[in-house]
């Protein structure tokens, strides 16, 4: 399946967008996602054209700068989000005394997003090391104190962080609590469809590679194919449900291996089609409140 086909089945007119975490795997060439033949410098138009919003994976791994986001503006039609994902070194490697004016560079680096009303929100990941201990505590309440008036989305990877005062937190700060698929490992942070924005829910599929998130290793940790099953889950049990509590979603695939993601998210998109949660409505930017 070229990309082109899943297009009609992700109408950004939605009220749920759904895409993939990043786009720009050479790998979705010989897969069959990319006509034979696309350069990386084709793939953000192609995915487009296909999906109605993803996650930039590179402003995890370097801080985003102003002028190579206007330029990705450029590739793709008005109606397109993005969601930006937070530097590492203010989630991942943090230096103490460095990260808040790391926090302002960010700002000032998804500013483009921001003024074209393009930014669907900014992913706050955090590590499976990330326990919910006092000073990590502290360090999220200034580091979203750092953030605040962007749209955020904050990810759990570790179960101590599944706490109704968690919760209440971010719903005080706005803030979205990101929903996430993953292996049935006791450390891990749930599947919870636990909604803390008005504004917006956020989902994130990891794919159930038990084995494979235990390596350490991408290419094997997020190798896996969802069942239709397991997607029609999803829609039943929790994205219905979270839709009625939240005025817009975004549902974005990272089982990127071989293509994978991009056929999960047509196939999911499909689901919500059918049960009507596509939509008409416009998207709206989560407020700054």
């Amino acid at each position: 399946m070229q990309m082109e086909t899943a297009h009609a089945a992700t109408d950004a007119s939605g009220r749920i967008l759904v895409g993939t975490s990043g786009y720009s795997y050479a790998e979705w060439v010989p897969a069959g996602i990319y006509p034979a033949g696309t350069r990386p410098g084709g793939m953000l138009p192609a995915y487009a054209a296909a999906f109605p919003a993803t996650e930039l994976n590179y402003t995890w791994y370097q801080m985003p700068k102003a002028a190579a986001l206007e330029r990705m503006l450029a590739q793709v039609p008005p109606h397109f989000r993005f969601a930006a994902k937070l530097t590492r070194s203010m989630t991942h490697e943090v230096e103490p005394g460095q990260w808040r004016g790391q926090a302002a560079r960010f700002r000032d680096g998804v500013a483009p997003l921001l003024r074209a009303d393009q930014l669907a929100a900014v992913l706050v990941q955090l590590p499976p090391t990330f326990h919910r201990t006092q000073a990590h505590r502290r360090y999220l309440a200034a580091l979203l104190d750092e953030l605040a008036g962007l749209p955020l989305a904050v990810e759990f990877r570790h179960v101590s962080w599944a706490a109704d005062r968690v919760f209440a937190e971010l719903e005080r700060r706005a803030a979205t609590l990101v929903a996430v698929d993953v292996p049935a490992l006791p450390d891990l942070f749930p599947p919870l469809d636990v909604v803390t924005s008005a504004d917006l829910f956020y989902v994130r599929f990891h794919g159930r590679n038990t084995r494979g998130w235990r390596s350490g290793h991408m290419q094997q940790q997020f190798d896996y194919d969802y069942a239709d099953s397991e997607l029609r889950e999803w829609v039943t049990r929790r994205i219905a449900g979270m839709a009625r509590r939240a005025r817009r979603g975004v549902v974005f695939f990272n089982n990127h291996v071989r293509g994978q993601a991009a056929l999960n998210a047509h196939r999911l998109a499909g689901l919500l089609a059918a049960e009507g949660l596509g939509g008409n409505a416009p998207w709206t930017a989560p407020s700054s409140t």
